[in-house]
């Protein structure tokens, strides 16, 4: 299950979310990379920015649609996905949200 979150929401949901994200490229074979970042909002601006590290900021130079990934607080929580593209300065990428969803997995989770 999918729930839209509007750009202007998205900082809010940000703050409600674990305090950081998976950033996923595409390597020059094609092959996903997902790295854990710490994302830090400009709410003046709009845009995330964090430093990755130097093949990710390869990956990113190259093909600069990427997403976002913040994992539910909780287990029973919804993932944050966020699409966008970045500008990439060295090894500090510029993120620019394009769109941005809650969700939440179809299984049900097994009560321990």
């Amino acid at each position: 299950m999918s729930v839209v979150v509007s750009l202007a929401e998205l900082p809010a949901a940000i703050e409600r979310q674990i305090g950081w994200c998976y950033l996923l490229t595409v390597s020059d074979q094609g092959s996903a990379r997902a790295v854990a970042i710490a994302p830090a909002w400009d709410h003046e601006s709009g845009v995330l920015t964090a430093e990755v590290g130097r093949r990710t900021a390869e990956n990113a130079a190259a093909r600069p649609s990427v997403s976002m990934v913040w994992p539910p607080a909780d287990a029973y929580g919804y993932s944050l996905i966020v699409d966008g593209t970045v500008q990439v300065h060295d090894v500090t990428i510029t993120f620019t949200p394009t769109s941005a969803v809650m969700h939440r997995p179809a299984i049900a989770l097994a009560d321990s």
